[in-house]
């Protein structure tokens, strides 16, 4: 009997398994040919895919980030150090081990087995302050904390560190699969360097978790205040068109301080616990997640490199026509956007592109390759789609006659509609009307009567104005059209938005 008839395949395990694959054999050709790696991100390796989920903690000193992962974990870890006044001064990565044991950062970024070999890019003056934490805990065979330095204001955020934090913390949100912002029920300002922090959130906002801890120590009253004081502070600093998860609690090992809330407390905590315990569940969808927007943003870059270098000119003057472009990016991304129906929430800062395209000879690029992108396209249009699909248990769902199926739009695709209608919405206002629609709409390239027949589809409630979830339904619908898929003549669930399924029950 061979290994096969032995052991069933995870599907879990197969799921992620194809996923590295489809990477390996079409997406890395695409980001090794357009330099990615030179603009974005180190290729991912076979450990990236294989890791535990990774929670990533962030918040300013002396909210209990290290506190929350002993009560986590049940028990103190190796290299921690706790006390009122910024304490942990380096980024600690806390995952299983049957022995106690520190790794310095050298050693564990080149640990092939370990997701953090990308942090070699930023050198020793980090990595002396990067170190892991090795230790006995049920709940870390499944899932991996990282504590991080305490935020601070102003200069001290600066003084005393080799390396650049926002850059580190940057790294870590890009590949955590939760991220936790803890805020000190008594300390609710948000610094400037903590809100920049923060700003790095956006486009993973489904990942964001907030916790308003050390609640025990205010009364009712006081919390009732304090809760609507940080979700107006948050709301000023997170874009998001849903609220984020807030739990109230006190989140250590030790007895709560008043009574009077302690219900609430225990709930949030079972809740938070649910949360994090179902990660692992979830890992191989998200990780798909990921690897879709990855694939989106390698498809973009390539448009933008290949467009660049079909813009020089064969002889005289490049160095002048590569500083006008790169000057002109922000019109070079609206004429890709037009041409490859690219949606304008898949480009990358154009701030941030500029600078890195200066050091760079534009002639060297490679040209558009039909092969590549057709090649591209089948992985994000069929393959990617086609995974997500195995790795979810639809069929043993669709008995349940209260299932709602997800709505097809993924998260990360919203995001870029949503950024298209807030800046055709007027100000202060929740919907675009028809004629502002009508524009964006045409600029898809769809015939008219397939957009006649969007509108009637996407306007619920026929007042001849899209909201933000119609307004990417109808996007949706394009995209579906481009593809060469039939338009339905009844949208489906899974197509209909969660906040318009109320339409549709009884």
């Amino acid at each position: 009997m061979n290994r096969s008839q032995e052991v069933p395949h995870d599907p879990y395990e197969e799921t992620i398994k194809r996923l590295r694959q489809i990477y390996e054999k079409k997406i890395w050709e695409v980001e090794y040919r357009y330099k990615f790696e030179d603009f974005h991100s180190a290729p991912l390796r076979p450990c990236d895919f294989e890791a535990n989920p990774m929670v990533l903690l962030l918040g300013q000193y002396s909210v209990g980030k290290t506190s929350f992962i002993e009560y986590m974990i049940k028990r103190p870890f190796p290299g921690e150090r706790v006390g009122p006044e910024p304490t942990t001064d380096k980024f600690i990565a806390i995952f299983h081990g049957n022995e106690d044991q520190v790794i310095p950062g050298p050693a564990l970024s080149v640990d092939t087995e370990r997701p953090f070999y990308g942090l070699n890019k930023f050198g020793n003056g980090f990595l002396t302050k990067f170190e892991g934490s090795l230790c006995d805990s049920d709940i870390l065979k499944n899932i991996t904390f990282i504590d991080t330095p305490g935020i601070l204001a102003g200069e001290k955020q600066r003084s005393g560190r080799t390396y650049d934090f926002s850059q580190i913390t940057e790294w870590f949100i890009s590949r955590a699969d939760m991220i936790l912002l803890l805020f000190d029920s008594h300390k609710l300002d948000i610094s400037d360097e903590f809100k920049s922090t923060i700003e790095f959130l956006k486009g993973s906002e489904e990942k964001v978790r907030i916790i308003l801890n050390k609640a025990d120590q205010i009364n009712t009253q006081q919390l009732v205040r304090v809760y609507g004081a940080l979700m107006w502070s948050l709301g000023k600093v997170i874009k998001a068109p849903e609220a984020l998860r807030v739990y109230i609690g006190s989140f250590w090992n030790q007895p709560f301080k008043t009574e009077e809330n302690k219900k609430l407390f225990e709930a949030e905590q079972r809740d938070l616990i649910e949360d994090l315990v179902s990660l692992p569940r979830h890992s191989s969808i998200r990780k798909i997640n990921d690897v879709v927007k990855r694939t989106r943003l390698v498809r973009t870059h390539a448009y933008i490199i290949s467009h660049l270098r079909e813009k020089m000119p064969l002889l005289l003057g490049k160095d002048t026509v590569q500083y006008e472009l790169i000057k002109n990016l922000g019109n070079i991304y609206k004429e890709i956007e037009r041409q490859k129906k690219i949606p304008i929430g898949d480009f990358p800062d154009i701030g941030l592109m500029q600078q890195k395209l200066k050091p760079h000879d534009f002639t060297l690029f490679e040209k558009e390759s039909d092969r590549l992108f057709r090649q591209i396209d089948n992985v994000l249009n069929i393959e990617l789609p086609s995974l997500m699909k195995i790795s979810q248990p639809i069929k043993a769902l669709e008995t349940n006659p209260f299932f709602d199926p997800a709505w097809e739009v993924s998260p990360e695709v919203k995001l870029g509609y949503d950024k298209l209608f807030n800046s055709l919405a007027q100000q202060h206002n929740v919907k675009v009307i028809g004629t502002t629609a009508r524009e964006a709409l045409l600029n898809t390239g769809i015939e008219v009567d397939y957009l006649r027949k969007i509108w009637e589809l996407c306007d619920f409630e026929k007042d001849g104005t899209l909201d933000i979830d119609e307004f990417a339904l109808a996007l949706h619908l394009t995209e579906l059209i481009k593809l060469g898929k039939t338009m339905p003549d009844v949208l489906p669930m899974s197509l209909i938005p969660p906040s318009k399924r109320k339409y549709f029950k009884s």
